[in-house]
């Protein structure tokens, strides 16, 4: 039987149907290595710039498997007709002086994101960061990535840094990478206060 690695969030698995396709969202578990590494190799180069890790890779699943069971990271998968359709993940640090920070990394499949799974995906992380008392939660992705700079947005995600020649894909080729980043605290504050749940 598969270990759950997350408890963080104990909604889940959560079933929901987004623009006709029937989406499951649950915590990872150690049986989701195989499919994760499907999900990664499907997705576009420009997809992988700004990963902590290469996911294409058998060794950096395998370094995410263990991140969970330590408690470093904690992830939120989709699954569509039995397979990975996106996640959301949130990484939390170990120094002393940022632990009230984590990072928020989402993904989704080509196929499903004209079907709102990003928007969901970004609103479970934002949950389960808020559950984990975090107070601040940041976002890396590319600037031409205007989509999912849209998204974050709609939370309260605003530019922090654009960092130039940041990254460096495997033709040579460099890309500036957009930090963005919100005060929990201060966006749960404004959304009281114009009376939204």
């Amino acid at each position: 039987m598969p270990t759950e690695l997350n408890d963080a969030n104990s909604e889940y698995p959560l079933h929901v149907n987004m623009n006709g396709k029937d989406v499951t969202l649950r915590s990872m578990t150690t049986e989701d290595g195989d499919a994760m590494l499907k999900f990664a190799r499907a997705l576009p180069a420009h997809d992988i710039l700004f990963m902590r890790r290469n996911i294409t890779e058998q060794p950096g699943i395998d370094k995410w498997i263990n991140d969970i069971r330590d408690g470093r990271v904690h992830t939120v998968i989709a699954l569509v007709d039995g397979e990975i359709g996106g996640y959301a993940t949130i990484h939390l640090t170990e120094l002393d002086w940022t632990r009230h920070v984590a990072e928020l990394r989402v993904s989704v499949s080509l196929d499903l994101r004209e079907h709102g799974l990003g928007r969901t995906l970004i609103r479970e992380g934002f949950k389960l960061a808020v559950t984990m008392g975090v107070e601040i939660i940041t976002s890396r992705m590319t600037p031409d990535q205007k989509a999912a700079r849209a998204l974050f947005e709609e939370l309260g995600f605003r530019n922090e840094a654009v960092l130039k020649d940041h990254m460096k894909d495997t033709k040579g080729e460099y890309h500036d990478l957009l930090v963005m980043a919100v005060n929990v605290d201060e966006f749960l504050a404004r959304r009281q206060a114009y009376g939204l749940t």
